[in-house]
Order: structure tokens, then C-alpha cells, then sequence
């Protein structure tokens, strides 16, 4: 919960037109970095997660094939 000196706070920034032109400007020049010529390019979404496990450190699980003989979906 917000105080009432919080929410006068948070009611004039939202007032102001300068934080509207900004995050207009953010919206207008953001980008997707997995989207290579308007679709996901899976390598580099791949490339991301490797990358990221090894930042964090994180040891990847051994493969187990799947034992199932009939799977539905």
C-alpha cells in the first residue's frame, strides 16, 4: 500500500509530459534481439540460454532419452 504522499507523488509524475516523450521514444526505438528479419532466429535464442546458464553457473542436466512408445499430444 501507498502512502498518500507516495500516491501525490506518483500522480504528478504521471502528469508529466516529458516522462510520456521519454517512454514514447523508448517504446518507438525498442527492439526484439532474437527477431532476425521479422522472425525468432532460434540459434541466436539458443546462443542466449548457453550463454546465460554459463554466466550463471548453471550445470546442464544429463540427457534421458524418452521412454514412452506412445505419446499423444
Amino acid at each position: 500500500m501507498l502512502s498518500e504522499k507516495e500516491r501525490q507523488e506518483c500522480s504528478a509524475v504521471a502528469g508529466s509530459g516529458s516522462l510520456r516523450d521519454d517512454m514514447r521514444h523508448m517504446a518507438e526505438n525498442r527492439h526484439n534481439p532474437f527477431l532476425k528479419d521479422g522472425k525468432v532466429d532460434v540459434d541466436r535464442y539458443i546462443d542466449f540460454l548457453n550463454a546465460y546458464n554459463e554466466f550463471i553457473n548453471h550445470m546442464p542436466k544429463p540427457f534421458k532419452p524418452i521412454i514412452d512408445r506412445i505419446m499423444r499430444l
